[in-house]
């Protein structure tokens, strides 16, 4: 069906504990390591921006479940997307996934873009967590 919502989903098994893959998603100055600079705060109904060349996009925390779960809004040249991250420990360290949802079917190339832009977002992220204490 062509007129379907679209989702982008990036899942990674990491080798770290939930507790510390949450702190590189909660702290605004780790959160720029990886992703990019933001006044991100980890409280329910903040509104937020990522700041980037060319331009910005404004967010707001949606949902929070310490060490699980957290959703934002994403909102940005039209774009108007949910951001959820999933922490699920695993016997080897904790299975994330990145879901960003509600893509348009006329808005392909923003879809496409963030297919490939999460899994490069999600590698800076491995990168981090190896240095982060």
């Amino acid at each position: 069906m062509t007129d379907e919502i679209r989702t982008v989903v990036v899942e990674r098994d990491l080798p770290f504990p939930a507790e510390k893959i949450w702190r590189a998603l909660t702290q605004p100055h780790l959160i720029e390591e990886w992703l990019m600079k933001s006044d991100f705060s980890l409280a329910l109904d903040h509104r937020f921006s990522f700041r980037t060349e060319w331009g910005s996009i404004d967010c707001k925390v949606l949902e929070v479940e310490a060490n699980r779960s957290l959703s934002y809004s994403w909102d940005a040249l039209g774009l108007e997307s949910v951001v959820t991250f999933t922490l699920t420990p695993t016997p080897k360290g904790t299975s994330l996934r990145m879901e960003q949802s509600g893509f348009r079917p006329d808005q392909s190339q923003a879809f496409h873009g963030a297919k490939a832009g999460w899994r490069a977002f999600l590698g800076n992220l491995e990168k981090v967590l190896e240095k982060a204490e």
